[in-house]
């Protein structure tokens, strides 16, 4: 049978560093003997290294444009326009697609001022308003930049409760899109179901379809199984490993935010610290906080998913720390159990070339202290592994002062303070290490690289990487999401109007917005 191909143009308005893209980019869908090939004409967004981010990700055209218009840039911002500043019209964003028209367009207008993560008062502010109004904004210049060649299909995506908090605007997207010809139904799905992904990703999204350019039905995209964390992170080095590459460290967290992951049981979150001996609000001289909300400072277990990636992806605001069983159940740190310790009843690993403890384990538990020291002899009375209290004098500093020879040790008492800012290694009581999931491992659960694959974002703040990473959509969920638009419209391009499946129909009610002409 003799391929076919056909071209499937797509193009994105608040594009972000392009997971969405790159996932259609990756799309095949196939009717027959015809195979779609897509291809990006463009992206859109405000922020620069955003869009250096797309251009290296997707090989397509990224334009820095600010969408507000001038009343809503007033209110974002707090102030008035600068010189020079002028309002995005469709010719820009027109210009943006190279001057050619998109078949699919997919807009991820800033959810922020939608998310729960956000108080019900702080949204209702002009500043979030204004933000929020980008939704609708954004939708009317698509439809004025395409309005002679329209796109077949429209997906718009964000969070969840936008359908409470943004309904005023999801009403008048509805108006507006049908006056344009199209038939539309809201709806929300799970990321990590359809792109098979290792978190939950729960999220709004609105599918449009042009009625007079595409009959066929829209069929919804198979659901997969979540993987676990374990199942990405576990091909992935151990955080600060150089292969990882810049993105790949453990951050610094306050002391006191180390203790308690360790005493926070896998797969639960701070609720598990009740559990243990606590007065006056207080574990031993830390403060447990009851008051947070549900997630602070919940660790995963290895064989669970995820929870949904944010912006601000911290042990302190969610589901972002993770107990690693690796540090201890493997016999090497960085390809060698540094400073590990064997017991007197254990075997030792492999002699190699370098036997430091440093680089394996090296080190023995040794029980026999030999400090039974008897009259006459010269250390009885040396100090022989003598320890200083902080508040005593030292001896006399001599030329071989070492630990087994005098009082050449001391007891410190000092800790670090509960808000120092560290990086630790606390084995949990469970035997694991928990700790908080790198910039790389969040870019990993995400799918905007392979686990074996390194990555580094434009800039050099891991604040603004983790933001960009938590506002991306997905690219294995958007390319699940790719084949189905594709195949529809492969079938609307071949004259098919229906098609039978054992794929369930993108939700009832889109089923009844596609299926009526």
């Amino acid at each position: 049978m003799i391929k076919t191909t056909r071209e499937i143009r797509h193009f994105h308005l608040f594009c972000g560093l392009g997971g969405g893209a790159k996932g259609f980019n990756s799309a095949s869908p196939r009717v027959g003997n015809i195979v779609g090939r897509f291809r990006c004409i463009g992206g859109v967004d405000v922020d620069p290294a955003a869009i250096k981010d797309f251009v290296r990700m997707t090989g397509a055209r990224g334009t820095v444009l600010d969408l507000f218009d001038r009343a809503q840039y007033a209110d974002f911002h707090g102030t008035d326009t600068p010189a020079g500043w002028r309002e995005a019209m469709p010719i820009d964003i027109r210009a943006a697609a190279g001057g050619e028209h998109p078949h699919i367009v997919f807009l991820s207008a800033p959810c922020k001022g939608f998310s729960g993560l956000l108080s019900q008062r702080q949204s209702a502010t002009v500043k979030y308003q204004a933000l929020n109004r980008l939704t609708l904004r954004g939708i009317w210049l698509m439809l004025e930049a395409f309005s002679g060649d329209p796109p077949e299909l429209v997906i718009f995506e964000n969070v969840p409760r936008i359908q409470n908090r943004g309904r005023h605007l999801l009403d008048q997207i509805g108006d507006l899109l049908r006056a344009y010809g199209y038939a539309m139904a809201e709806t929300t799905h799970d990321c990590g179901e359809i792109g098979g992904l290792a978190q939950s990703r729960k999220r709004f999204l609105l599918v449009a379809r042009h009625v007079a350019k595409v009959p066929p039905f829209l069929y919804e995209p198979e659901k997969k199984r979540l993987a676990a964390v374990g199942d990405v992170l576990g091909r992935m080095p151990l955080p600060g490993d150089m292969a990882g590459g810049p993105m790949h460290h453990v951050p610094s967290l306050a002391w006191k935010t180390w203790v308690r992951l360790a005493f926070v049981e896998a797969g639960s979150d701070w609720r598990s610290l009740n559990a243990l001996d606590v007065e006056n609000g207080v574990l031993r001289d830390y403060l447990v906080v009851p008051e947070y909300n549900h997630g602070y400072l919940s660790v995963k277990r290895w064989d669970e998913p995820s929870g949904t990636v944010s912006g601000g992806s911290l042990p302190s605001n969610g589901k972002f720390s993770v107990a690693d069983p690796r540090f201890s159940q493997s016999a090497k740190w960085h390809d060698g159990q540094a400073y590990g310790v064997r017991r007197w009843d254990e075997t030792c690993g492999t002699i190699a070339a370098g036997t430091n403890p440093g680089q394996g384990g090296y080190s023995v538990a040794d029980p026999r202290p030999n400090l039974r020291r008897e009259k006459g002899d010269h250390y009885l009375t040396g100090g022989h592994y003598g320890v200083v209290p902080w508040n005593g004098t030292s001896g006399a500093i001599s030329a071989s002062a070492c630990c087994d020879n005098g009082r050449w040790s001391v007891a410190d008492p000092r800790m670090p303070e509960a808000n120092n800012k560290l990086i630790c290694i606390i084995r949990a009581l469970d035997g694991t290490w928990h700790r908080p999931f790198t910039t790389l491992e969040l870019a990993a659960l995400q799918s905007l690289i392979d686990p074996e694959e390194t990555l580094e974002l434009d800039g050099l703040s891991d604040q603004d990487w983790r933001e960009r990473i938590g506002n991306a959509v997905p690219p294995d969920a958007a390319r699940a999401i790719a084949e189905v638009m594709g195949t529809t419209l492969l079938l609307a391009w071949s004259g098919e109007t229906f098609v039978l499946s054992a794929v369930p129909i993108w939700v009832r009610s889109v089923a009844v917005a596609m299926a009526v002409a």
